[in-house]
């Protein structure tokens, strides 16, 4: 096995796109309040409350 197939990387954030005005939003994955971001978001879109909270676990876990 190859060593680029055991340990893919994996970037922490994926680049998301905000949400024109008009245009749906997607759902908090935690929460399901509206995000900030379009609704074709890709990745685990989450809403500003939950992504402070989430930020705030990892600085503690350490």
């Amino acid at each position: 096995m190859a060593d680029e197939d055991y340990c893919a990387v994996v970037p922490d954030a994926v680049e998301c796109r905000p949400a024109a005005p008009g245009e749906a939003v997607a759902a908090c994955v935690l929460c399901q309040e509206p995000t900030d971001y379009a609704a074709d978001t890709p990745g685990l879109p989450r809403c500003a409350r939950c992504e402070w909270q989430q930020a705030q676990r990892g600085a503690c876990s350490g």
